[in-house]
């Protein structure tokens, strides 16, 4: 799955600007964003849902979404499901839009429903779940049909604990199987545990494409360090801008300053009562990358129409 230039206009508002990305097969990949980034609006531009302004993009090998929609699974931030419908009905009834023989679809939604521990109302209706057990039950109509390729945009959005838990396993055991998953949200836990690659949107703009380790590479590793015997000589084994607070010394160290810092300690006659040295996480990256172009958090200010469109 691949995007070369995507561009999007509402109005005058440029909601999308040469956005390029690619999707290496079976993997899950996160496109990460501040609200009103952009985010959606891509992942539509390269379903084929809206034409791009500017640009292109592959799908599955090909040209023309409407060719392989049988293969892509895709879950809306919208979510919609006729609330009349029972459970089990709202899946194979998603399934066979896909291709999938009904009574298929029947049978692959009593298992998906059983594995994840919603057994007891999978011949309930839609209107009578909550929000989260309804989200389910449209998570798994999405990916009923077994696609190759699969598209989730925020789908941990309103979920409880337990059903955030259950979808992150859902997630990597599609991977497992083979599927390609395309991720966009803006809850950083969930991309840090399942992403293998992440693209981060800012301002409308790609900003950074690779792997989470390769985005928490870009700041510093963070270190608490705790001498056995604290003296005013401590500070001197430390890089500058060290602070002590809360009984230890805190500061940041390059990759390469990690063995001359720990020889100068263990050397010193100090002492070690604690030390942890941390690659800062996946949220501080992501925060670092998007303060850098100056976006903040908000949608972009105009009308609640486009911002909505961008998000």
């Amino acid at each position: 799955m691949e995007a070369a230039g995507l561009t999007k206009y509402f109005g005058s508002f440029k909601a999308v600007d040469h956005v390029s990305l690619t999707v290496p097969a079976g993997v899950i990949y996160g496109v990460l964003g501040p609200n009103g980034a952009g985010k959606t609006t891509s992942l539509r531009m390269m379903l084929g849902i809206i034409d791009p302004d500017e640009g292109t993009s592959r799908l599955l090998g090909g040209h023309r979404p409407q060719a392989v929609r049988h293969r892509i699974g895709y879950l809306p931030e919208e979510r919609g499901l006729y609330p009349g419908m029972k459970a089990r009905e709202a899946i194979a009834f998603m399934g066979a839009l896909r291709g999938l023989d009904w009574s298929e679809g029947r049978r692959r939604a009593a298992i998906f429903m059983a594995e994840l521990g919603l057994e007891r109302v999978i011949d309930e209706k839609i209107r009578k779940m909550s929000k989260g057990m309804a989200q389910m039950v449209q998570l798994i109509g999405s990916i009923v049909h077994a696609p190759d390729l699969i598209v989730l945009d925020e789908p941990f959005s309103g979920l409880d604990p337990v059903n955030q838990e259950r979808l992150e396993m859902l997630v990597r055991r599609e991977r497992d199987r083979g599927a390609t998953i395309l991720l966009s949200t803006h809850v950083m836990a969930h991309a840090g545990r399942l992403c293998d690659r992440i693209a981060i949107i800012a301002r409308s703009q790609r900003r950074f494409e690779g792997t989470v380790e390769e985005a928490r590479a870009l700041l510093p590793m963070q270190v608490r360090y705790t001498p056995r015997q604290d003296s005013d000589s401590v500070a001197a084994l430390l890089p500058a801008g060290a602070e002590h607070r809360n009984g230890g010394w805190h500061f940041v160290i390059g990759d390469g300053d990690v063995e001359p810092l720990l020889a100068r300690i263990t050397g010193s006659g100090h002492g070690v009562a604690g030390l942890s040295i941390a690659r800062p996480a996946l949220h501080d990256a992501f925060v670092h990358i998007v303060r850098q172009v100056d976006t903040g958090f908000d949608a972009a200010p105009e009308t609640d129409a486009i911002a909505e469109a961008a998000a």
